[in-house]
């Protein structure tokens, strides 16, 4: 007997001939993306960048503020000036070497080295820079910002930043060696690591001035990235908890699953970080010509980019990595290569299927370990008899 199209049957099929947009799939976490899979080509990419940054180190050296490496520095207003024009007019009052830079696009900073001169003739051409820079902004002398820095205090300075470096990687080591496991401790250092190394190469192909907020900057990025890896790698521990307990999905599938779970989360965190920031290095230091927020925004805008980046594409295929070499992953992985009938395992396609409902009824369908509605394992439950099987009569009472 051919079956009979209800309408029930006729919707469900209409149900199933919608698959849903790349976009939707996307936000349900329902996506197939082989993260692990294409590591080579991730790790490609960074390491590109980070040996680029190596060689220009090596090269040109980082752009140290006077902060780090001690001098003098001067600002003022002084819309319509060149640094042709200003390096010319300093240099004649006798400045050594001066590094002028136009900021925002109106406000002129000039950076030398006075420590090499005598106390007379610091006075003397401080004085004389100062008289100058004003003459050229075409305001009085008290307008134009003077700071002076001792070389004894930016070493001082440059050895705390890496004492906080250093305390900051420790305690990261620690918390997450203890909230989860040392592997993963290992994985989010890497990742951190590689944030650091990628926004100082930055800096130094473009020759952005590094200065004390550029630390603070980095130490909020490296913040930011150790947050999204973490929420990733909370995801990874569950379903090692529950799919991985079966030993039908290899550790590399479950962070392929887990990554496409949580891949719509760490977009939307990525652009609700980076646009509140890239608004700062438009309006507020571009259009404004507020310079101090110059230094600050721009290392959390090349920070942001690289922590989303190594949340995603390098913390996780790197757990994958460590974690595959155990000896309990490593043997689910070689009995289920041996296996001639791939049936038995579990694929993030055939997860992210279920979780759409496209699984056909007359197929016989993989489970994965999870009882949903509807399932085999709810009807037998429930009490529903099997489809196809004739109920027994009950038994009469006795009066």
């Amino acid at each position: 007997m051919s079956e009979i199209e209800t309408p029930e049957v006729i919707e469900s099929e209409v149900k199933e001939s919608k698959s849903p947009s790349a976009f939707r799939r996307l936000y349900r976490g329902q996506t197939t993306f082989d993260f692990v899979g294409r590591r080579r080509w991730w790790f490609g990419i960074s390491a590109i960048i980070i040996a680029a940054g190596i060689l220009a180190i090596a090269v040109q050296g980082l752009n140290l503020g006077i902060d780090f490496k001690g001098g003098s520095s001067w600002e003022v207003q002084a819309p319509g000036v060149s640094v042709a024009e200003v390096t010319s007019a300093v240099e004649a009052d006798g400045l050594p070497q001066p590094v002028v830079q136009i900021l925002g696009g109106k406000t002129v900073q000039v950076e030398a080295n006075l420590n090499t001169l005598s106390s007379a003739q610091q006075v003397s051409v401080n004085a004389k820079v100062n008289a100058t820079l004003a003459s050229l902004g075409h305001t009085t002398v008290s307008q134009v910002s003077t700071s002076h820095v001792g070389a004894t205090w930016g070493g001082e300075i440059t050895n705390r930043a890496l004492w906080a470096l250093a305390v900051f990687f420790l305690a990261v080591l620690i918390y997450i060696s203890f909230r989860f496991e040392p592997k993963m401790a290992a994985a989010a250092f890497i990742a951190m690591v590689h944030d650091l190394l990628v926004t100082i190469g930055i800096y130094a192909i473009a020759g952005f001035q590094i200065t004390p907020d550029t630390v603070v900057a980095v130490l909020t990025i490296l913040g930011y990235s150790l947050y999204d890896t973490v929420v990733v790698f909370d995801r990874i521990r569950d379903n090692a908890q529950t799919m991985g307990a079966s030993g039908r999905m290899t550790y590399s599938d479950m962070v392929n699953l887990s990554m496409n779970q949580t891949l719509a989360r760490s977009i939307n965190t990525s652009l609700v970080a980076i646009l509140p920031v890239l608004a700062v290095l438009v309006v507020g230091a571009e259009i404004l010509g507020a310079t101090t927020l110059l230094n600050y925004g721009l290392a959390l805008f090349v920070g942001l980019l690289s922590g989303a980046y190594s949340s995603i594409f390098i913390a996780s295929p790197v757990l994958a990595m460590l974690k595959e070499r155990e000896q309990r992953w490593r043997a689910v992985r070689q009995r289920l290569d041996s296996r001639g009938n791939r049936s038995e395992v579990l694929t993030p396609a055939e997860v992210a299927q279920e979780s759409r409902g496209t699984t056909k009824t007359n197929a016989p369908a993989k489970t994965s370990g999870l009882i949903t509605p509807g399932s085999a394992a709810t009807r037998s439950s429930s009490g529903d008899p099997t489809p196809g099987t004739t109920p027994k009569p009950r038994k009469r009472k006795r009066r």
